[in-house]
């Protein structure tokens, strides 16, 4: 199994590198558990934040301003969809705001926080690339 580097981007880390946030440690640790959640997630910068995908379409987003907190942006991408009648995933874990029913948002504002919810994003993160096709 290759290992979290090797689904690194250049581009991502070199965005990274040269990003000034004061929630730094947080970004890095949920681009982390993101990576880890499905081998099949690729990654780049889109919208001035790294942006995960599978096959490649943006399914998962990071909004990084303003620099209170970092919020992960659930989604079927850019362009319009027909709204599901429901929620497209169960959320059993309450991390997620749902903004319509194929659009979904996990605000963090600490590491500590992110450390112990983890295994919950991992599980929300699987469930939406499996069901936002």
């Amino acid at each position: 199994m290759p290992s979290n580097k090797l689904k690194e981007t250049n581009e991502v880390n070199d965005f990274l590198d040269n990003l000034e946030h004061p929630l730094m440690p947080i970004i890095l640790k949920l681009r982390s558990v993101i990576l880890t959640s499905d081998k099949k997630l690729t990654e780049h910068i889109k919208w001035n934040a790294p942006s995960f995908c599978i096959n490649g379409d943006d399914r998962i987003t990071m909004k990084l301003f303003p620099p209170k907190n970092v919020q992960i942006i659930f989604h079927r991408g850019a362009k319009v969809k027909a709204q599901p009648k429901e929620k497209l995933i169960d959320d059993i874990t309450g991390l997620l705001k749902w903004v319509t029913n194929d659009r979904a948002v996990a605000t963090f504002t600490s590491l500590e926080e992110v450390e112990s919810k983890a295994s919950d994003l991992k599980v929300i993160v699987k469930k939406w690339i499996e069901f936002a096709l």
